[in-house]
């Protein structure tokens, strides 16, 4: 099943505090708040949600299709994801903007400090997602994506696709994340209602409940299957009528930058459950893959490498735990490549 990748693309300014933002914050002067940190380090690396998760999913061989905004400055950013194995043929360049800019400042403890200027990103309410999947399916001579993960974007654009995808009758994934500050109540609940998946991470899924008004059995019956990270305590998925399912994260894992570590895991779930692989497998490949990142400064500089996801699998969850990732990771061995 191919997979259309909805949502940011952007340049990501990552920069290192050596000390912790908490020591700080004096409480009592939170109302009158200004602070300038000194970074030791900044790196410039390719990001944005959606291309992210597009990149991991390229590395899988599984030509996802990316489509977002960009501006005039995407020409070298494109032919590094089209190197990687990501279809931008659902990009639209706007002929005004820069691609969207994410900076961020990590701290000793890995906590964040981030803004986001959306730049180029504000067209893509403009993007009509029905006619663009069918003319890039009817261009490569194949079916439309099976799937379309609906990830952080412009709001009213994020709402448009979600919109699309019921009219056509073409399974969802929510992921508003990020954007779930700056959307209310009534517009959460569109973005979730009837999806097929819907990913969170633990603030986010308070942060959705508090919006929308809904309780847990709510959102259960309103999607399919709710993803929830759980950082480095791993992954939860929940289902109606179904215990809740745990999977730990990879606790051996080197930790150099949390950036991005949260779209490796989609990547790799995806991958796993696009390719009929059950969830908890595909959670553990997820968490594998978000492990590799996690030791790389930058979202897109891990490899996407088969043998050593099968390695790490095998060695957090035990001998055999790579084989039902077979239809993913190819006939490997413990740590063997396909």
């Amino acid at each position: 099943m191919r997979i259309a990748v909805t949502g940011s693309i952007a340049t990501d300014h990552l920069m290192v505090f050596p000390g912790r933002f908490t020591e700080q914050l004096l409480p009592d002067q939170l109302a009158h708040l200004s602070l300038s940190f000194l970074v030791d380090r900044l790196e410039v690396r390719r990001g944005g949600v959606a291309a992210n998760i597009a990149y991991g999913l390229g590395g899988f061989g599984l030509s996802p299709l990316l489509v977002g905004a960009v501006g005039s400055d995407f020409a070298e950013y494109e032919v590094w994801l089209k190197d990687h194995g990501v279809d931008t043929a659902g990009v639209r360049v706007s002929g005004e903007r820069q691609t969207a800019r994410f900076l961020c400042i990590t701290d000793d403890d890995a906590n964040q400090i981030a803004a986001f200027y959306a730049g180029a990103m504000a067209e893509a309410c403009d993007i009509d997602l029905g006619a663009l999947l069918t003319a890039t399916a009817t261009a490569a001579g194949s079916e439309r994506p099976g799937l379309v993960l609906v990830s952080p974007d412009d709001p009213a654009a994020m709402l448009r696709h979600t919109a699309a995808c019921r009219a056509l009758g073409i399974p969802f994934a929510a992921d508003p994340s990020q954007q779930l500050a700056r959307l209310d109540g009534d517009q959460v609940r569109d973005l979730a209602d009837g999806a097929a998946w819907l990913f969170t991470n633990e603030y986010e899924a308070a942060l959705l409940k508090e919006r929308t008004g809904w309780s847990d059995g709510d959102v259960l019956a309103a999607v399919g299957v709710w993803v929830t990270t759980l950082g480095a305590q791993g992954v939860r998925i929940e289902r109606a009528g179904s215990a809740p399912l745990v999977v730990p994260a990879v606790h051996d894992a080197e930790t150099l930058d949390p950036t991005g570590v949260g779209d490796a895991f989609r990547a790799g779930f995806l991958a796993a459950v696009s390719l009929g692989v059950p969830l908890e497998p595909a959670a553990r490949l997820g968490c594998a893959l978000a492990s590799v990142a996690l030791g790389a400064v930058g979202s897109q500089c891990h490899e996407v490498d088969r043998g050593e996801l099968s390695a790490v699998v095998e060695r957090a969850y035990g001998p055999g735990a790579a084989e039902p990732l077979a239809p993913v990771l190819g006939a490997t061995s413990t740590g063997g490549r396909p």
